[in-house]
């Protein structure tokens, strides 16, 4: 599969790969350098592999708070949320971000590989409901600008956020709204797909004015590594529940939902951390979590470089025992055991 953008991005030299499907650009220059735009100046994403599905009808907000623990009814139209599907155990099956575009009607967005899977939990949980689930992720695209000097881009460009949209079958304006996933000052931009290329090229060319520029899928990985951000299919995948991945803060849903009795019931052990490694090596997902004396006390499930930091630096679950920061692990990294420093998932301020 491809975006609307696959050949702006040949256009530009992109390495793509195959990611889930979607053929999309790894770098256009190199990780480092298109994480670096971001931390200094800005950067734009094509993230439009990202699902969107629309919720619509007048048990809406019934059935939302049926499927996730946050407090859906709470929300105001115009705004939007970090929150996450569970399964029946707790679990979470996908995180995501959901819009409320007016009063019964919302927009959740899935991440790519999850979209089909959501869209089937979300009809097989909605039968009870008089609600209306649209796929629409073919028809709409999204971009994100992120990076300290975006906001004087948006500026440029007249990118404004906006309370009211008309979305019912067709987006008249697009959705702007403060989040990403690099931990930096930036917007994500939904908008029609026949829309999209213009705005990439207008985003471009104020880009260059700043010593910015577009940026693939490697960047985005070690940026949200660095401000320890969860990755679907990979930080988990139906296997953690939020108050495992540390993100309990979304259970703000005080009624029942799916999952919610499985999580209060369940022993928690182990706790989402960040790692900072101490001597050279590089973690990756799947090296052991060690104490002193060689025991397993964890599994690491993100690992990178961090360009920021100039360390190796890594994110996965530790016994709740070692959770607290500053305190001394190890990371066994090719058949050796490489100190680190256990911290709060952020690990890049």
């Amino acid at each position: 599969m491809k975006t609307e953008l696959f050949e702006e991005h040949k256009k530009l030299n992109a390495h793509i790969v195959d990611f889930h499907g979607w053929d999309m650009p790894l770098y256009y220059t190199s990780i480092i350098t298109e994480h670096n735009y971001v931390r200094k100046a800005a950067g734009v994403f094509d993230v439009s592999h990202m699902g969107d599905i629309i919720i619509s009808g007048k048990d809406s907000i019934d059935f939302l708070e049926h499927i996730l623990p946050s407090n859906i009814s709470g929300m105001e139209t115009g705004t939007c949320m970090y929150t996450a599907f569970l399964n029946h155990d707790g679990n979470i099956i996908d995180d995501t971000i959901i819009y409320r575009i007016n009063s019964n009607e919302f927009l959740t967005v899935p991440n790519a590989s999850t979209t089909g899977k959501i869209y089937e939990w979300m009809m097989v949980n909605s039968k009870n409901y008089e609600v209306k689930i649209n796929n629409v992720s073919d028809k709409y695209s999204c971009l994100a600008l992120q990076g300290p000097l975006s906001e004087s881009i948006s500026e440029k460009l007249n990118i404004k956020f906006q309370k009211s949209f008309t979305f019912s079958g067709s987006l008249d304006t697009m959705i702007v709204s403060g989040t990403g996933y690099t931990g930096e000052k930036g917007i994500e931009i939904i908008i029609k797909n026949e829309e999209v290329i213009s705005l990439w090229n207008k985003i471009l060319y104020e880009l260059k004015q700043i010593n910015g520029g577009p940026c693939g899928l490697g960047a985005r990985d070690t940026l949200r590594m660095e401000k320890g951000m969860l990755l679907s299919g990979q930080d988990f995948d139906n296997n953690r529940d939020p108050v495992e991945c540390s993100i309990s803060f979304i259970m703000s849903n005080k009624g029942d939902y799916i999952g919610k009795e499985s999580i209060e019931k369940r022993n928690h052990t182990e706790i989402f951390r960040g790692f900072i490694v101490e001597d050279k090596g590089i973690p990756r997902h799947g090296n052991l979590l060690l104490d002193q004396n060689g025991n397993k006390i964890g599994l690491i499930t993100s690992g990178t470089m961090s360009p920021t930091l100039g360390k190796g630096i890594a994110l996965g679950f530790l016994n709740k025992n070692y959770g607290k920061s500053g305190s001394k692990v190890f990371i066994s990294i090719r058949e050796k055991n490489i100190p680190a420093t256990v911290s709060r998932p952020k690990l890049v301020p």
